[in-house]
């Protein structure tokens, strides 16, 4: 069988076709592909290959913080922007620690789910002893 050779479209077009993909990319793919295209995008950036660990930890922290002012001016736009942005650090830490997501959240899922406990008049989760 012969090799199958596909010629790229003129850069309009391929433009148009790569914009295309990325505006449907949340809807026609998964979580798992969606963290991969993001571990792909820190390593062509160089974070994963010359990044260190300690230095992701402060970003997320930000990130974090950024989620906080979020949350306290009630902005969903900047909620669901601080969400993704968290995410992708956890991602590039993921990838500069030897570790995958999939693994992180599933450990932490096996230590809460059998987990008692109330919510506080603050609304704090209060694990039982």
């Amino acid at each position: 069988m012969g090799k199958i050779i596909i010629d790229m479209p003129s850069e309009p077009l391929q433009e148009a076709v790569e914009e295309k993909v990325k505006l449907d990319l949340e809807q026609r793919l998964g979580l798992d592909h969606v963290v991969a295209m993001i571990a792909i995008w820190g390593r062509d950036r160089k974070i994963t290959t010359n990044g260190v660990p300690i230095t992701q930890a402060i970003k997320t922290l930000e990130e974090c913080h950024e989620l906080l002012e979020a949350v306290n001016t009630n902005n969903t736009d900047e909620v669901i922007d601080a969400i993704g942005d968290i995410v992708v650090t956890l991602v590039m830490q993921c990838e500069l620690q030897g570790l995958d997501l999939f693994s992180c959240v599933s450990s932490a899922y096996n230590e809460i789910k059998d987990r008692k406990g109330h919510l506080n008049e603050v609304g704090d989760f209060i694990k039982e002893k």
